[in-house]
């Protein structure tokens, strides 16, 4: 069974259900909750490139720093890196010798013909000799350097096995290109996993507050897309610069052993070149880090419509959100146009320079020959060199491009590596197999914020079986309240025990293992039904799978279904009723068979008869274990053991429901609302839509 979300642990992921918008910071922190604060949060500012709801957005001039870091996710691969370079090596020099050999082989063909040409019966010396008496001195230069014999043509063996030497050497080269590729594609795509596995993990470390404060879509940009476009530099930029830089050195090398005049000319485009992809490319480099900030940006503006678009509907939101969708497309269109523009000049700008230096060659080059300086061959394998002198310098630029776009992707992957992890393991004890489920808490304070506190010395217990219900208006704390005991914030002081052990002495795999939560947002997983339920415990057996499901009532409806148990839930869950939803989700807490259970509103998105359904397997799941009950409906809590009622972080009153109501206080208020009416003015309870109380 495959998640669809990818944010953080699977409890996480169905508490996040009941956090606030992504990038929008809980109410009771002293947040705003109005749409001004949510405009504020996710319009991206031109002035300080704030990309992230915001989050600064980080600048580029990290290049070098993030490269070298790039470059260092190859270490671990460092023989195979060898054996690459080593590849690169053979081929670059066939290729490189190449040429020259041809060049001999095109010695031999105008020798030849030269030959052909002279009188049989004279040595080479004594035509030479002749042509000196006669004041022909270029020529007889020229002649002098040909391994010629008068009277005769081309010697075809020779020119033969030049010929079979050079396709040899390039097909051997080849050959060895072709490997170093292999090779190298699977050290990328081992780096690469191990890079998608240190997210995958990072994301599993990270504390809830990282993700109520930046748009999920960003998160997954990051995670997806940026990556990707790692394995795309490494794989392309990296092989093509090695090869690049050591065919640049291998051809100075050749052309000052064949013509060191002519290789002073073919220089003069390093300079250039250099000033040129230096300019261009500095300034390309903010343009790409900005393409894949915004590209993060649109994504979430693009995840949340999608999360949210019935609601967009009903609010009649379309064109806001469609307005908002053109801003932020339109600044990518911006960044990526412009990002490719200016790097699109530089092969260009690269092949003019280019052409310069063969112009001068070939002039130069012609004059030398035609003056005995030089061999006709030698000239030749100079312009060759020259051609393929450019052209990986031409390679090296174009690369800029992608090494810019892959080094700027780095530089987000590695902030999101380097965020803040929620605090280290200090397990120090341990839970029986079976615990009672007694929680005490004493003088907990807890703030999302330094300067905004929201619980404040709140202590009350939790007995062992029963029933504690939490109340209250809407940032009283309530949600607060069971995810400092599930340990997704750390206290800022006091404690919170577990049968005698305080939580934060034992690891959170292990304090989880004991809590099971039903929340408002009922999440399914892609799957059947029965993986679903069966997710609660994986090693539940097929019985126990059905005794949760028929103690729930799950297994009423899913007997009407053609495919029963095997039932897949579609992509959006909309295959089985909100209320079937809602069963499937407690049975899946019932397998797992918790001490302590957490019921987050886990009836307020379900009708009036499905209530009762879902009230009758909440009771079943209830039995035996302490629960937490967060409710908005009052009707649904009067038989708790313990009411609590929370106002501002503190508990107002505690009781059952007959002594509260007979108190006539904050309890009385809140029953009298829902029951029997309320004036304008007084405490709105119903507020089963809030993300977050």
């Amino acid at each position: 069974m495959s998640p669809r979300r990818k944010d953080a642990t699977a409890v996480e992921e169905a508490t996040q259900t009941a956090q606030p918008a992504a990038g929008k910071t809980q109410p009771g922190a002293g947040q705003p909750e109005d749409d001004d604060y949510f405009e504020e949060e996710f319009t991206p500012s031109e002035a300080d490139g704030d990309m992230f709801g915001g989050m600064p957005a980080k600048k580029a001039e990290h290049f070098w720093p993030s490269a070298k870091r790039l470059m260092g996710l190859l270490k671990p691969e460092a023989l195979g890196i060898y054996a690459v370079v080593g590849l690169v090596v053979i081929s670059v020099v066939l290729n490189v010798i190449a040429p020259k050999i041809l060049g001999q082989a095109m010695d031999v063909i105008f020798a030849g013909v030269v030959g052909r040409q002279l009188p049989a019966g004279a040595s080479k010396e004594q035509f030479v000799a002749a042509l000196r008496q006669q004041g022909q001195d270029n020529f007889a230069d020229m002649v002098s350097r040909m391994e010629l014999v008068p009277g005769t043509g081309i010697n075809f063996d020779k020119l033969t096995m030049l010929i079979a030497i050079v396709l040899v050497m390039y097909f051997v080269a080849n050959i060895f290109m072709w490997l170093q590729g292999y090779v190298l594609n699977r050290i990328v795509m081992k780096v690469i996993r191990r890079l998608r596995d240190d997210t995958e993990n990072k994301l599993n470390r990270l504390p809830l507050n990282y993700f109520d404060t930046r748009q999920r879509g960003d998160v997954l940009s990051r995670v997806t897309n940026d990556v990707d476009n790692i394995q795309q530099a490494l794989q392309q930029a990296f092989a093509q610069l090695v090869n690049s830089v050591l065919t640049v050195l291998g051809i100075v090398i050749m052309m000052f052993i064949v013509s060191w005049q002519l290789a002073l000319i073919a220089l003069v485009a390093l300079p250039l070149s250099g000033v040129a992809a230096g300019l261009i490319g500095a300034r390309s480099q903010k343009l790409f880090a900005a393409q894949w900030k915004n590209t993060g940006s649109l994504n979430g503006q693009i995840e949340e419509s999608f999360s949210g678009h019935d609601l967009v509907r009903v609010f009649g939101r379309d064109a806001d959100m469609l307005a908002r969708f053109e801003e932020r497309n339109e600044a990518l269109y911006k960044a990526s146009f412009g990002a490719q523009f200016i790097t699109g000049i530089i092969f260009p700008v690269m092949q003019f320079v280019s052409y310069l230096s063969y112009v001068g060659i070939a002039v130069v080059g012609g004059l030398r020959v035609a003056s005995g300086a030089m061999s006709l061959g030698d000239a030749t394998a100079f312009i060759q060199y020259s051609r393929e002198f450019t052209q990986p310098l031409g390679q090296m630029a174009g690369m800029a491009n992608m090494l810019q776009s892959g080094v700027a992707s780095s530089e987000r992957v590695f902030e999101f590596l380097d965020a803040d992890e929620q605090d280290a393991e200090t397990a120090t004890e341990h839970l029986p197999a079976k615990t009672d489920g007694h929680v005490d808490f004493r003088n907990v304070t807890f703030s999302y914020t330094p300067d905004n506190p929201l619980i404040e010395n709140l202590s009350f217990t939790a007995e062992p079986g029963n029933t504690v219900a939490i109340v209250g208006p809407t940032g009283a704390g309530k949600t607060t309240l069971v995810n400092l005991v599930m340990r997704f914030y750390e206290l800022n002081s006091g404690s919170i025990t577990l049968d005698g052990v305080d939580i934060t002495h034992l690891s959170r795999s292990e304090l989880r293992s004991k809590v099971g939560m039903v929340l408002q947002d009922a999440w399914l997983f892609g799957g059947s039904i029965h993986d679903n339920i069966r997710y609660g415990n994986l090693d539940a057996t097929e019985e126990q799978v059905l005794a949760a499901a028929k103690a729930t009532f799950v297994d009423r409806f899913v007997r009407a279904l053609p495919e029963g148990y095997d039932t897949v839930i579609d992509e959006e869950g909309n295959n089985v009723s909100a209320g079937e939803k809602q069963l499937i989700t407690i049975a899946r807490a019932f397998v797992a068979d918790p001490s302590l259970l957490i019921l987050d509103e886990a009836t307020s998105s379900v009708d009036t008869r499905t209530e009762l359904l879902v009230q009758k397997a909440m009771a079943a799941l209830r039995s035996d274990r302490t629960s937490f009950v967060i409710a908005h409906r009052l009707s649904t809590i009067r038989d708790a053991d313990t009411i609590l009622v929370m106002e501002n972080g503190r508990i107002v009153e505690q009781g059952n429901h007959q002594v509260l109501l007979a108190a006539g206080r904050a309890y009385h208020r809140l029953y009298m609302s829902q029951f029997a009416g309320t004036d304008a003015g007084e405490v709105p309870v119903d507020d089963s839509t809030a993300v977050h109380s």
